[in-house]
């Protein structure tokens, strides 16, 4: 540390040279301090090596100005989650000035829990005075410590993040781009919250912070810093198909035995939602199960269209869904997200005009493509919702704070959504057919009864101002067991097409390795192990033809 107005008769080339550091190095170093203040502390070199330590401290005496200031640095006991717990970093001069807590040279939560919670973390500082010769060395304690005060350590916290489930699934995501959260139904207590790719937390820790932080920042196709769990908004797919059988029957306009027809798809208006569900007609159940795209599209247009205008119906339609916690934000105990999107009517009359469009002018969001966007947190908590037919509770992070429950009441209030407890039996049974015989049959565990959902969702990005159409989205949501849901969870895998496929095995390993404790599929486990889809994200910037969905 230095104080510049304190430094006199300096000699450079000496504290350079046991400092490691070039001449003009230090003295922008130097100069950076004295622009901030010439009589508060700032640091010169961070984290000195046990070595560097005791040359420097023989010699301190002939740099005035100029000391060492001992600190504790974060150790994890863990190389996972390090998009929960986030990272620190040194404070900088705007927070100086915002924040007079702070020193030069102090750390502050940068993400995640550390930022947080960064005020229950950082404790409180202690105070110690000391009496100074003409030189501005320390002598003595003034007054014997009469007047000094001691440090309060951080408060622990105790997170609802299962560590075993957490590693688990990080395992499971590697070479693969995208988003797990798992919740606990009961509570809202988020049991793993995995973004892929990730970082260890250790490589923010250190002298190489710094070299290691550009390097995660500059990779611009994985974005290891990028939390996908919170931030990133994906089209829901088919698992939205199911708020929108819940809206049907709480609107009147299905019922669990109501019949359409599909032959391959939706028709109007000349065009065609084409459907793969192989059946020319179903019900409800069916409808789920398959995932058929006519039966959705027919239920989300009369509750569009069941009202006087098109508008009334869709401001029913929006407030429903809202109610699932789409469309905001849920308020988790996490310092970062995105609020998806969930059109309305305001969006409909700028687009088409007023009066000027009805429920098919927008059918993709039947099936949960269109302007529905969602992130994999928002998901997993609708499949909580589900999971108690008809409530969730917040989302959170932190289960004690120094030993206590959790001082925030908010997490333990449940928030209820617009649909009649009723309604959601037979979408259920939809569900656990899907897992027993339809979409999701790939995924059975012995011995765990499962209500599931495929989803599939079309995936475009821009490159150059270009948009290019890329392989599809793999989506899978669940809950299990039916009878006494203990897990919810929502799999996201970028470029991983159809749900089945990437998404369902991930999410099926995920719930038998929390609720058994251990995998028994080795089988499985080792695909999903070994797959990769890294040739997936480079396809697009390798300037080559490529193809989809294959």
């Amino acid at each position: 540390m230095v104080i510049p107005s304190e430094v006199k008769n300096l000699d450079t080339l000496e504290l350079c040279s046991l400092l490691e550091l070039e001449k003009n190095d230090f003295r922008e170093r130097l100069q950076k301090a004295r622009d901030y203040s010439r009589k508060k502390p700032s640091v010169i070199v961070h984290q000195l090596s046990k070595d560097d330590y005791a040359i420097l401290q023989e010699k301190m005496r002939k740099f005035q100005g100029f000391y060492i200031q001992k600190r504790m640095l974060r150790s994890y006991l863990t190389h996972n989650a390090g998009n929960v717990l986030g990272y620190i970093s040194e404070v900088n001069e705007w927070e100086l000035k915002k924040n007079p807590y702070y020193l030069a040279g102090e750390l502050i939560g940068r993400s995640g829990v550390e930022k947080q919670y960064e005020e229950f973390l950082r404790g409180k500082k202690g105070v110690q005075y000391f009496q100074k010769d003409k030189h501005n060395a320390a002598i003595e304690r003034y007054k014997n410590g009469a007047m000094d005060t001691l440090p309060i350590m951080g408060q622990p916290l105790q997170l609802t993040i299962d560590i075993g489930l957490q590693a688990y699934g990080e395992q499971l995501m590697q070479h693969k781009h995208g988003g797990i959260v798992a919740i606990e139904p009961k509570t809202g207590e988020i049991l793993a919250l995995i973004s892929a790719p990730t970082f260890d937390p250790a490589l923010l820790v250190g002298r190489e912070r710094s070299k290691n932080y550009t390097a995660l920042y500059n990779d611009s196709i994985a974005k290891p810093l990028y939390d996908r769990t919170l931030l990133a908004e994906y089209p829901p797919g088919s698992p939205f198909k199911v708020i929108n059988a819940l809206i049907g029957l709480q609107e009147g306009v299905i019922t669990p035995q109501s019949v359409f027809s599909c032959g391959g798809g939706y028709r109007y208006g000349g065009h065609i939602m084409r459907c793969h569900c192989g059946r020319s007609s179903n019900d409800l159940l069916h409808g789920i199960a398959l995932s058929c795209n006519a039966y959705f599209a027919n239920t989300y247009k009369r509750v569009i269209d069941m009202k006087t205008t098109s508008a009334v119906g869709m401001d029913k339609w929006n407030a429903h869904v809202r109610s699932f916690g789409l469309g905001g934000f849920l308020g988790c105990d996490l310092p970062t997200g995105r609020a998806g999107k969930v059109p309305n009517t305001a969006l409909y009359d700028k687009q088409y005009g007023v009066k000027r469009w009805n429920g098919t002018s927008n059918i993709s969001n039947a099936i949960g493509q269109g302007e529905i966007l969602t992130t994999p947190i928002q998901l997993a908590n609708v499949m909580a919702a589900i999971a108690n037919k008809g409530y969730f509770y917040t989302p959170h992070i932190v289960k004690q704070i120094d030993n206590k429950q959790t001082p925030f009441q908010e997490y333990t209030v449940p928030k209820h959504t617009t649909i009649d407890p009723k309604h959601f039996e037979p979408v259920i049974k939809g569900m656990n057919m899907a897992y027993l015989a339809g979409t999701a049959r790939r995924t059975q565990i012995d011995g765990i009864n499962i209500a599931a959902k495929t989803g599939t969702a079309e995936n475009f990005i821009r490159v150059n101002g270009k948009r290019m159409q890329l392989t599809d989205h793999s989506i899978f949501v669940a809950f299990a067991p039916v009878e006494d849901p203990k897990i919810a969870i929502a799999v996201f895998v970028e470029n991983g097409y159809y749900g089945a496929r990437v998404a369902g095995p991930i999410a099926s390993l995920m719930i038998e390795k929390y609720l058994k404790g251990e995998v028994f599929r080795c089988d499985l486990e080792r695909q999903m192990l070994e797959k990769s889809l890294e040739h997936e994200y480079l396809k697009p910037y390798l300037g080559q033809k490529f193809y989809i969905n294959q």
